[in-house]
């Protein structure tokens, strides 16, 4: 699988998939039609597949117009039927999905919304999450709840842990400044800290990361840690618990 990542709007990212064996193109949330068009005209003249992990705009705005130009079939949740844009195919939860020699499946992972899921493509190792798990965060809880969330990253952090993470946004160095006040004393934090400022500097993308990173780094997966732990006076607290405080901080932060 061949990914183009797609630096789109202020810091959200599209993904374009190529099967290099059946030349089917696929784009992964593309947040607007200009900057997405350009590059698919330019290498491929084509599209055959619009993945929507949920129905917010800057993940669906280029849906209308690429479909109009390229004939693309949509995809996404069966509960977004009716605010995802044109969306043709209604998938279900643990549905898998086959085009050209790639196969993915759907997690249905609520939270931010009610509708939202992930792509994965367990043979490739590959992870599409749009706005729930970020490199070093997780997202926003607009429609669902926080236990939603909560179990929502949990079936996500159950993954492999070489599974690649390739999430909606460049949130990472904002998430980095987060996790360092609460966890501070994470040595693969400090190490972690020096590839982003690196990524940075040469104007790159900090993504994708991986399952097991995020487990070392990402303090929404750290509820054990004694160290976060403490930063937010919930010793004897439950998991839930601590992650509902580290996200009522976050949305403050």
């Amino acid at each position: 699988m061949k990914i183009e990542i797609i630096p789109c709007l202020n810091d959200n990212y599209s993904y374009l998939l190529h099967d290099e064996i059946s030349n089917i193109v696929t784009i992964v949330d593309p947040s607007e039609f200009e900057t997405c068009e350009k590059i698919i005209n330019k290498n491929y003249k084509k599209l055959d597949f619009i993945l929507n992990t949920h129905h917010h705009f800057d993940h669906v705005g280029g849906n209308k117009e690429l479909k109009k130009k390229y004939n693309s079939t949509i995809l996404g949740f069966e509960k977004d039927k009716n605010r995802i844009p044109d969306i043709d195919k209604f998938l279900k939860d643990n549905q898998e999905f086959k085009f050209g020699t790639f196969n993915f499946t759907t997690i249905f992972i609520p939270g931010h919304t009610n509708g939202h899921i992930a792509f994965y493509f367990k043979k490739e190792k590959i992870l599409f999450t749009g706005d729930t798990l970020f490199s070093l965060g997780c997202g926003r809880v607009f429609e669902g709840t926080n236990e939603q969330m909560f179990q929502s990253l949990n079936k996500l952090k159950n993954l492999p842990g070489d599974t690649k993470i390739y999430c909606g946004h460049e949130y990472t160095y904002k998430n980095l400044e987060f996790c360092l006040k609460f966890n501070p004393n994470n040595r693969f934090l400090k190490k972690k800290k020096e590839d982003i400022e690196l990524c940075l500097k040469n104007k790159k993308p900090t993504i994708p990361s991986t399952i097991n990173e995020e487990i070392q780094t990402n303090i929404f997966f750290r509820f054990n840690d004694p160290d976060v732990k403490k930063a937010i006076n919930l010793e004897n607290a439950s998991d839930i618990e601590i992650f509902t405080k580290l996200r009522d901080l976050k949305d403050n932060f």
